[in-house]
């Protein structure tokens, strides 16, 4: 009898504009994969109430992220509304070396590089079901003023045209279904999420009114 092999470990790339839900949804699908692992990332924002350094992120000051940048310690990096955010290289690359697969979730700008130091990597887009419904979960949020919220979604508006960079996408209207959905994509499935299948791009077009 020929001893099957174990899939071999991979990197997840999640990325969505503010307000989608994928900090949400990665927590959950984390929740319910234990064999996945979430590197922590660094940022140079303020520590909100709620959050845990090392748990939440790894909050640092800016030089010291830029000297993380200059050793080539981070794995991707980009500016978000003015706050440094960074992937550790190091992190990623030891879950995958222990036989785990990995799940980024960052933004566009970062999942580009991603895929330029590791093109195997795959990539997943979660869109909000409207636009309508993702200024209704900003403003539900309390924690911004109405002109960071009206900046949120001009920037939402140019991050979502980037959809079709991405291998998959998931659109975010019903959180147990999108979980489901990343699931499948994991699992090697979700053929029809993929953001080559023609019969998503009406959908796509429909949510960011292409």
């Amino acid at each position: 009898m020929v001893a099957m092999q174990a899939p071999l470990p991979k990197l997840f790339v999640v990325a969505a504009p503010s307000g989608a839900g994928k900090t949400t949804l990665v927590k959950k699908l984390v929740a319910r994969s234990p064999e996945l692992r979430f590197p922590i990332s660094y940022t140079t924002r303020t520590k909100r109430s709620n959050e845990v350094g090392g748990v939440d992120y790894l909050f640092v000051g800016k030089s010291d992220f830029e000297a993380l940048r200059e050793r080539g310690e981070l794995l991707e990096s980009a500016t978000v509304f003015d706050n440094l955010y960074g992937t550790s290289r190091t992190q990623v690359e030891q879950h995958l070396s222990n036989g785990h697969h990995v799940i980024l979730e960052i933004d566009w700008q970062g999942a580009q590089q991603v895929r330029e130091s590791m093109p195997e990597c795959i990539t997943i887009f979660i869109l909000p079901p409207s636009l309508a419904e993702l200024e209704r979960r900003l403003r539900n949020r309390r924690t911004d003023s109405d002109e960071v919220i009206e900046r949120r979604l001009r920037d939402a508006r140019s991050d979502m045209s980037h959809w079709d960079e991405f291998d998959f996408v998931v659109i975010n209207d019903d959180l147990d279904r999108a979980v489901a959905d990343l699931e499948a994509i994991l699992a090697g499935g979700g053929e029809a999420l993929a953001s080559e299948n023609e019969s998503l791009h009406a959908t796509v077009a429909g949510i960011i009114n292409l």
